[in-house]
């Protein structure tokens, strides 16, 4: 009996969605680090919970308006730049289309195809879509995909808080063993955002995750004894 192999179902924007949730899982760990080294910083000077709390809070707040508009600002000069390309790539288009058809049949010709055979691709992609082959082929951009740089930030300020929730929750529990219990929880979201992280970048999941765990631990350690001298000192 002959096995049917079934073609791959990626669809054009598999790439943009890993990237998306790549860098929603990145955010959270972001978040996770940020919020938890405030907070046991914090606990280390003091076991007032109001005032863990409101740092909690205030340092989850500004991370993630911080982390929006950075990824406003980044994104918005992104598309600004390929906005701009696009632009001159359709006026030469509308300029001179011979010219841009060899253009265009020249880069498949230096991608190995015959010269045959990168003239009729480039004349097919020509008649369906001049513009988009342009862009793709010269550009290495998808004019249907220019990332929404409102989405991006969103995306970021809601990965940001997600991830930030858990120390500040954590550190609810008794005075006595808010802390360890802060770390234990922190240490193990740390581990699963750096395996997820990893197999959505094809990156080996021990590694990532030996390196985020240490980050991590790194900064709470830093936070702590900073929390514990200031409060001794004041």
């Amino acid at each position: 009996m002959e096995s049917v192999v079934r073609p791959e179902t990626h669809g054009p924007g598999l790439s943009v969605r890993l990237n998306w949730l790549r860098a929603g899982v990145l955010g959270a760990n972001d978040g996770i680090v940020s919020v938890a080294g405030i907070v046991v910083g914090v606990a280390a000077a003091t076991t007032s919970t109001s005032a863990i709390v409101t740092a909690g809070v205030a340092g989850l707040a500004a991370g993630a308006v911080s982390m929006a508009l950075g990824e406003y600002v980044s994104v918005s000069t992104q598309r600004d730049s390929e906005r701009a390309v696009l632009a001159v790539e359709r006026r030469e288009l509308a300029e001179d289309p011979v010219g841009e058809l060899a253009e265009l049949a020249a880069i498949y010709e230096g991608k190995g195809l015959t010269p045959a055979t990168a003239w009729k691709v480039a004349e097919e992609l020509t008649a369906k879509d001049a513009f988009a082959a342009h862009a793709e082929a010269e550009l290495g951009i998808d004019p249907s995909e220019l990332t929404n740089p409102w989405h991006a930030a969103l995306s970021s300020a809601t990965a940001f808080t997600i991830g930030a929730l858990l120390p500040l929750l954590a550190m609810l529990v008794p005075a006595a063993i808010r802390v360890p219990v802060t770390a234990a929880a922190v240490l193990v979201a740390l581990a699963a955002t750096g395996a997820v992280g990893a197999r959505l970048g094809q990156a080996p999941v021990r590694r990532a995750t030996i390196r985020v765990l240490a980050g991590g631990a790194l900064a709470m350690a830093t936070t702590y004894a900073v929390g514990h001298l200031v409060g001794i000192a004041v």
